[in-house]
């Protein structure tokens, strides 16, 4: 499946929890083929029982459901849980399963996309994961961030992406092999060369599903941002919880702010893992130094994802701008380019940095020259090189396994290659 521009399509932007989940909830309630499910994080709290109860009805009037969750994000989901839906039909899978011991350990390759589906209709991608700390009640812990409720042709690709996940035959996270030619799609209920089936137009908006997997795709998302920013001749703004992306992508940002464009990233001031903010803040001063402004969101943990490029393109989807999701995890962004939809994120952001963020300046930053022009140095070279790095790990295989709860016998659908 080729990623494309296609036009056509209309985009609703969804802020945190209170948005997502209604509207998710709204389109499984209204299913009538099917839903596929993919994400990061699924807990045992109130908004995934939420999802349960909907997964169950679904199936249980005949809609067939897909649902795929990380082995390391998801823990702890037990019979109780898992049982109803399996009997009910529901089709669980569970990307890279690692024993409890492990848990901690197995950080590499994860299943880092946020995808929903319903009817090859309606799509959801962004950051929000299927957990309680996407609302506001869940108190000063309770995460910023985005998704996209989309329909038009653009859910006919993102549903044959999602289906081609659960196939027998997914190649979606593997590295390449000499095993077919280049262009070959994943086997589903389809013809293989019958294509996806696209919708009707919904909208204007041009849009493209770009995703990274371990294969083929291992730089796209990382492209097309910084193709945004190369072309940039207004302004950048960047919202993202987990930035130490490689040299390359700094040398963008910085090289726009010379020649005159307003580069604003907008970084976390309150991090749900103190060490992201640590890392990041080691890049401060060579970007400020280069023009670029830096926002920290004070308000709770940034968690979103996204950006704007001058009036029309905008993206919101999974992957941070950090080692593991430009290197190493399975993410996958929407590209959009559509100026009502480039507006209303812009003021979204801009919300964001007037009423809950702390500008950072050159002169805030208390650190001694000598330390600063070592740190420097040593982060050249190690920003330079890391993508190259990271590539090789980890020595695990991970695998997709279809979950079968007790009273219908444990059974492993077997291992798939997934480097």
């Amino acid at each position: 499946m080729r990623q494309q521009w296609i036009g056509g399509n209309h985009f609703d932007l969804l802020e945190n929890g209170e948005q997502f989940f209604p509207r998710v909830f709204e389109a499984m309630a209204a299913a009538r083929r099917d839903i596929l499910v993919e994400t990061f994080i699924l807990f045992d709290d109130k908004v995934g029982r939420a999802l349960h109860a909907e997964l169950l009805n679904a199936a249980r009037r005949g809609v067939q459901v897909d649902l795929t969750i990380d082995g390391w994000g998801s823990p702890g989901l037990g019979e109780t849980f898992l049982a109803p839906l399996t009997a009910a039909g529901v089709r669980v899978h569970v990307f890279d399963p690692v024993p409890g011991f492990l848990r901690r350990l197995n950080l590499f390759r994860r299943l880092h996309r946020k995808i929903v589906v319903v009817d090859d209709e309606v799509a959801f991608v962004g950051g929000i994961n299927f957990s309680a700390d996407h609302l506001q009640d869940f108190g000063p812990e309770a995460k910023q961030d985005f998704s996209v409720r989309t329909r038009g042709p653009i859910v006919g690709l993102i549903h044959e992406f999602a289906r081609g996940t659960v196939s027998d035959k997914s190649r979606s996270w593997r590295r390449p092999r000499n095993d077919g030619p280049r262009n070959e799609t994943p086997r589903n209920d389809r013809s293989r060369n019958e294509g996806p089936r696209l919708p009707p137009p919904a909208g204007s908006a041009e849009a493209m599903f770009v995703w990274r997997d371990n294969r083929r795709h291992t730089r796209d998302i990382e492209r097309q941002y910084r193709l945004a920013i190369r072309l940039a001749r207004r302004r950048v703004v960047i919202a993202n919880a987990y930035f130490f992306p490689g040299y390359a992508f700094l040398r963008d940002l910085r090289k726009a702010a010379r020649r005159g464009v307003r580069v604003i990233l907008v970084l976390q001031g309150k991090p749900d893992m103190p060490l992201v903010q640590t890392a990041a803040s080691m890049l401060y001063y060579h970007l400020l130094s280069g023009g670029v402004q830096i926002f920290e969101y004070c308000e709770r943990p940034l968690h979103g994802k996204v950006a704007v490029a001058d009036d029309e393109w905008a993206t919101v989807g999974s992957s941070n701008l950090d080692p593991l999701s430009l290197s190493l995890n399975l993410e996958a962004n929407v590209m959009i380019r559509d100026r009502d939809f480039n507006a209303r994120l812009a003021q979204t952001l801009q919300r964001l940095i007037d009423e809950s963020c702390k500008k950072i300046e050159i002169r805030d930053l208390k650190e001694s020259g000598w330390w600063r022009l070592l740190r420097s140095y040593l982060l050249f070279h190690v920003l330079r090189r890391y993508p190259s790095w990271l590539g090789w790990l980890p020595a695990h295989v991970p695998r997709l396994e279809s979950v079968q709860t007790r009273d219908r016998g444990m059974h492993d659908l077997g291992e798939k290659a997934c480097r």
